[in-house]
């Protein structure tokens, strides 16, 4: 992303079409061009660079103070369209149906290129794409942590390391997708990464993340396209019915239809 100054900054993002990209509203703020990197695990090798000016933060969201803010939640629009393949797919959001859905305890996961390391004194992002693993917690239990916080809504879900307190995400992966298995055993986006504490990616803090499942009317009005789905959608087709067997004559021995 680059801002008014010429300066440049770098965030996480995930394609849930061919010609859209969900992300975070603070990495857009401000910023009027954007360049896009597509299929790759190496930030070297992408299959697709693109450059858009197309940004679309969500309404409540205020671009001019920016910041961590409870809709820190944006598309960016694509000028070309992207094909899938082994290395690009679209990223399944989480639908409206359990976009409140209590995640204490469970398995979730981080993904990005974000800072290796604490990053408030100057750390390093990775070439290579990362992810760890983290739990769930309650707002309740968040709320502990950042006690007053305006930003900890219904749309937001927090996540606290797996057994390691390093496990976070951190900066440069904002916007990037917190996702878990869902119960038809499919990858699903839960989270877009909004923000992690001051005292540090490696303490022990919770970090935030917007719940995609709270804008999917926001969605449709600005792409036109219904990213919503339920759970009956995704079961599989009943089996037809075996055929019955035909009885066989009693004076026709079973080898009979066999040459």
């Amino acid at each position: 992303m680059v801002n008014g100054s010429g300066s440049v900054f770098s965030c996480g993002g995930s394609i849930i079409h061919h010609e859209w990209v969900i992300t975070a509203a603070h990495c857009l703020a401000n910023r009027y061009t954007f360049v896009v990197r597509i299929g790759l695990t190496n930030l070297t090798r992408p299959e697709y660079i693109l450059e858009t000016d197309r940004k679309y933060l969500h309404p409540n969201y205020h671009e001019i103070s920016a910041g961590v803010q409870t809709d820190d939640i944006a598309l960016l629009g694509l000028d070309r369209r992207v094909e899938y393949g082994p290395n690009i797919q679209p990223c399944r959001l989480q639908n409206s149906e359990s976009k409140n859905r209590d995640f204490t305890g469970v398995i979730l996961t981080i993904s990005g290129y974000g800072m290796t390391d604490d990053s408030w004194n100057g750390g390093t992002t990775s070439e290579i794409l990362r992810f760890v693993y983290l739990r769930g917690i309650s707002n309740q239990r968040c709320l502990e942590w950042y006690p007053g916080s305006s930003v900890i809504q219904d749309e937001t879900i927090c996540a606290s390391y797996y057994n390691v307190t390093s496990q976070s995400s951190c900066q440069g992966d904002s916007g990037g997708p917190l996702t878990f298995v869902d119960t038809d055993g499919k990858p699903t986006m839960v989270g877009v990464a909004s923000f992690v504490s001051s005292a540090g990616c490696s303490s022990l803090w919770p970090s935030g993340y917007v719940r995609p499942g709270h804008y999917h009317r926001w969605y449709k009005e600005v792409t036109g396209i219904n990213f919503d789905w339920t759970y009956e959608d995704t079961e599989p087709e009943p089996a037809p019915p075996a055929p019955e067997e035909e009885e066989e004559e009693e004076d026709t021995p079973s080898w009979a239809n066999y040459v």
